[in-house]
């Protein structure tokens, strides 16, 4: 009678513990996916943006580590146009973001201070408005920041 309770509870932790593994990975895929709702994507480049997948890590354009966590987008050079949105702040091992020449207007995120493991943030040759956010600044490992903003 032992065995088959030890056995139940272990195979009610697994079925618990083993969805938790994948939570990472789907908030990250949310948060790209809603980057893809918010752009116009004139060459179908995030095609493979898939919300129904378990994590974005089979997605073109998209680099993870070992851990199926996001580490890198790769976006430049797309053709998108749109805003970027906060949801990007919850990719927390993102190292590398690329937007660089596309036509990505308004604001940039706030949220973008929530990447403390962002490397470079290529945001050259966009049309964003308004300042660079304060919560950049504490972003500690950020190597190069590449930004064309209008002089007015």
């Amino acid at each position: 009678m032992e065995k088959w309770v030890l056995v139940l509870f272990l195979v009610w932790m697994i079925l618990l513990v083993h969805p938790l593994s994948k939570i990472s990975a789907n908030m990250e895929g949310d948060a790209l996916h809603s980057l893809r709702a918010n752009l116009l994507d004139p060459n179908n480049v995030l095609q493979s943006w898939d919300p129904t997948l378990v994590n974005p890590c089979t997605w073109f354009h998209v680099t993870c580590n070992n851990e199926n966590s996001v580490i890198r987008v790769d976006l430049g050079n797309a053709a998108l146009s749109g805003e970027l949105v906060p949801d990007l702040g919850q990719l927390k091992n993102l190292q590398y973001l690329e937007l660089y020449s596309n036509n990505i207007t308004g604001q940039i995120p706030s949220a973008l201070g929530n990447l403390t493991n962002l490397v470079s943030l290529d945001l050259y040759l966009n049309s964003f408005t308004g300042p660079i956010p304060d919560s950049l600044g504490k972003l500690t490992k950020l190597r190069f920041l590449y930004d064309h903003f209008p002089l007015y």
